[in-house]
């Protein structure tokens, strides 16, 4: 079954941000995934979290293995140091659950 996770953000440099997403994205595919949503938050009426959020996204995954393996591999870590760590300044898993 395909596993999604809900993640949101605080990204400060969205154009760093931007080329994270563009040179993670092949890598992504491999796996299998994708992204499923994509906000821009404006405005939080709620949030249970100490962490502010500014974007909010539905990653998916064709399973868990494929999860696990994506964020281990090691031109992502790499690509992840150079442009995500760069960019984002808070990161909350919001939830994770299998679809078809």
């Amino acid at each position: 079954m395909r596993i999604q996770r809900v993640v949101g953000l605080h990204v400060y440099d969205d154009s760093t941000y931007t080329t994270y997403r563009e040179k993670m994205t092949p890598i992504l595919k491999t796996y299998g995934g994708g992204f499923a949503y994509d906000f821009k938050i404006e405005e939080t009426l709620q949030n249970e979290s100490e962490k502010p959020i500014n974007r909010l996204f539905v990653i998916y995954f064709r399973d868990e293995e494929a999860l696990n393996e994506f964020f281990a591999h090691p031109e992502y870590i790499k690509i992840k140091e150079e442009f995500f760590e760069q960019s984002v300044d808070s990161f909350i898993e919001i939830g994770r659950y299998l679809s078809n």
